[in-house]
């Protein structure tokens, strides 16, 4: 047996709130649910995006394991090339600064930014793991 593909995947966050107007205006994430001062959680195409904040999910207590972190991730979106200068132009619109532009030598290309709490998100290409899109 494997798996098939990632289901969910999460980022940390302090501020729940201006991270659920920056994920919903400046990434277009669809808002499936949130619980104030828990987690704000984003349907993300075919999968599920969560953000938590991890004063409250490090405690123990209740149905699910204690898990959090302090600091930045990374996550990464898939977006088309043919989409590329459109993002560009969102997040410039947004007021959101590219870090860095990237095109990998075995192709494809990533725009890495950072989200209100200093997650390092990127939007990228399938082609830069060798995947279809």
């Amino acid at each position: 047996m494997r798996v098939q593909r990632v289901l969910e995947t999460c980022l940390y966050v302090d501020n729940l709130d201006v991270a659920e107007i920056f994920y919903t205006t400046v990434l277009g994430l669809t808002l499936d649910s949130k619980v104030p001062g828990r987690h704000v959680f984003f349907r993300c195409g075919d999968a599920m995006f969560l953000l938590f904040n991890p004063c409250t999910t490090s405690q123990p207590g209740g149905d699910i394991p204690p898990h959090g972190t302090l600091g930045s991730g990374h996550v990464a979106f898939a977006t088309s090339a043919a989409e590329l200068p459109a993002w560009r132009q969102q997040l410039q619109d947004q007021g959101v600064p590219i870090e860095a532009e990237v095109t990998w030598p075995g192709g494809g290309q990533s725009l890495y930014f950072r989200d209100p709490a200093g997650n390092s998100l990127e939007l990228a290409t399938p082609t830069i793991w060798g995947l279809p899109g």
